[in-house]
């Protein structure tokens, strides 16, 4: 199905691995000139060239922390050199672990900068160039946790719970300028923050991580597996076409079954 996204331009945070990774490889198979942004420029370089070489499209990688006012400034003017946005997906974002009773405010700051802060910085410097080029699309990666939280990542579980509720109040906002914003709410992807994780929570009993996330799986997906980051993309890459042209300030679960309500 050609979803009509060829000669688009997309900036992909946490674009070098994991969902924005795949992300990228999903929009520029559909010809889609992608600007990855991370903070490792060695990661980021490797991933543009593949993705330039294997889908004959435009990829750029900018290396910078978009959990800062000066790494959103950077990657918005980066993106300019490709003469304007046409889609934006805020991926950028971590786990946590701790507990409310002992997480300092440093911590809490630094994840409302990463996973609330970021998205409204980029859609504040990138929506006026998708509104001069008639319109666009703004997606943010969440998770089921800002409905449904995990009690280890109390600070992840409030900040993505913030996104969601600043995603529907963007969509509002942007609509009448033809620039569509939603949300995909994941459930377990098999990433390499999940690996961190897991290792983290395994450390002082054994290590064993993989036996962790398959316990996990099991417990929480009636699906019985963590999900690929491809088949997280697939989603994302449709709800950029015109194919999902009514789709606004809309939250999307793809969990294998996890999400438990209605």
């Amino acid at each position: 199905m050609d979803l009509g996204l060829r000669g688009k331009v997309a900036v992909i945070t946490g674009g070098s691995v994991g969902i924005g990774l795949a992300i990228a490889e999903g929009l520029a198979a559909e010809g889609v000139d992608v600007v990855l942004a991370a903070r490792q420029q060695a990661r980021l370089d490797e991933a543009a060239q593949a993705i330039a070489s294997r889908h004959k499209v435009r990829a750029l990688g900018v290396a910078c922390d978009v959990g800062t006012a000066a790494g959103c400034d950077a990657l918005i003017a980066a993106a300019g050199a490709f003469g304007g946005t046409d889609i934006l997906i805020n991926n950028a974002g971590t786990g946590s672990n701790e507990t409310i009773m002992d997480a300092p405010d440093a911590k809490w700051q630094a994840y409302w900068e990463l996973h609330v802060m970021a998205a409204v910085r980029l859609a504040r410097g990138l929506a006026p160039s998708m509104r001069a080029r008639g319109g666009g699309v703004i997606l943010h990666n969440a998770s089921i946790c800002a409905s449904q939280p995990l009690w280890y990542e109390p600070i992840y579980n409030v900040t993505k719970a913030a996104l969601v509720m600043f995603s529907k109040t963007l969509a509002t906002e942007l609509v009448r300028d033809k620039i569509r914003v939603n949300t995909v709410n994941p459930g377990l992807v098999l990433t390499p923050d999940w690996i961190k994780t897991a290792r983290q929570l395994t450390a002082s009993s054994g290590g064993d991580w993989e036996g962790y996330l398959k316990g996990v799986a099991r417990e929480h997906a009636p699906i019985d597996r963590f999900a690929a980051p491809e088949e997280i993309a697939n989603l994302f890459v449709f709800l950029c076409s015109e194919r999902a042209s009514y789709v606004v300030g809309s939250t999307y679960f793809i969990d294998g079954g996890m999400l438990r309500t209605i």
